[in-house]
């Protein structure tokens, strides 16, 4: 017969007590026992009321052949009761754990829960790593979108510039243009008075030489000097209109001063026709008187 030293539960809901028997290792958990050993409160806070055991039993129990469950085990320990299936337990558990390690893979559960967290960390690690990475290179983006747009934007804040400088130059250089018209008037203005004032000099000139045969005129000669004031008057009044589209007009001043200066060469010679009209007539007056 092979007798263990194993545990039967006791108590109520919510308040576990355990027995330390002897018991056939054929017999069920709650079945006949041979021997009460002891009993085990998990509940009690003292630690020297928390185990209580026969030890003169459990120590002839053990050396004739009695085997101790797993937590039986572990509760003579810590009574002090020291028996050979516990050291041999400890040498199988440490080759065990040894070729586990060797294999490359966890043994207790103790190793397994500190590489759960030790990859926990480094995931959590990585994740942080990466989301700084993100981080940067998002900032990085916005900067380099930022730098972007504002090259962008220079042209348009330049051409910008440019439209209100030139909004300020436009009237400046207006007002240079009437203050440069207004100078080159002057200037055509200037020029033109000599010559007008030798036009009314010549015609001064030659009314005194006309009005000389007057005092004795002929009925021929009347009609001549009327058709020679006639042809004269025209030739006066574009001297006028050129003088006065002169002083109005801003662009055509220099060509309407050649148009004056073209003129000038054939009213020298109408005049000098005439005067020549006028020594000969008094000639004949003299041949006749």
């Amino acid at each position: 017969m092979a007798v263990k030293l194993r545990m039967t539960r006791m108590g109520r809901r919510h308040r576990p007590f355990f027995r330390i028997n002897a018991v056939d290792s054929r017999t069920p958990r709650d079945g006949r026992i041979i021997e009460k050993l002891g009993h085990y409160d998990p509940i009690e806070k003292d630690p020297n009321k928390q185990i209580v055991l026969k030890r003169e039993r459990v120590e002839y129990w053990l050396q004739q052949g009695a085997i101790p469950s797993d937590t039986v085990s572990q509760i003579l320990l810590r009574a002090g009761i020291k028996h050979k299936y516990a050291e041999v337990k400890a040498a199988r558990r440490a080759r065990a754990k040894a070729t586990a390690h060797a294999k490359g893979t966890l043994f207790t559960k103790t190793e397994k829960i500190v590489a759960q967290k030790a990859a926990q960390t480094a995931e959590e690690k990585a994740k942080a790593e990466a989301a700084k990475e993100a981080k940067a290179e998002a900032v990085e983006e916005k900067a380099e979108v930022k730098a972007a747009e504002k090259t962008e934007e220079k042209p348009e804040v330049q051409k910008k510039t440019e439209a209100e400088a030139e909004e300020k130059i436009e009237p400046e250089v207006a007002q240079e243009k009437t203050e440069a018209a207004k100078e080159a008037e002057a200037e055509v203005a200037k020029e033109a008075e000599p010559a007008n004032q030798g036009k009314a000099d010549e015609k001064t000139e030659a009314e005194p030489k006309a009005e000389a045969p007057e005092e004795k005129p002929k009925p021929e000669e009347k009609v001549e000097t009327e058709v020679v004031e006639q042809e004269a008057q025209p030739t006066e009044e574009p001297k006028t209109e050129t003088t006065e589209k002169k002083a109005e007009a801003e662009v055509d001043t220099e060509a309407k001063t050649e148009a004056a200066e073209e003129a000038e060469p054939a009213k020298k010679a109408e005049a000098e026709e005439e005067k020549e009209s006028a020594s000969s007539e008094k000639t004949d007056d003299s041949d006749q008187n």
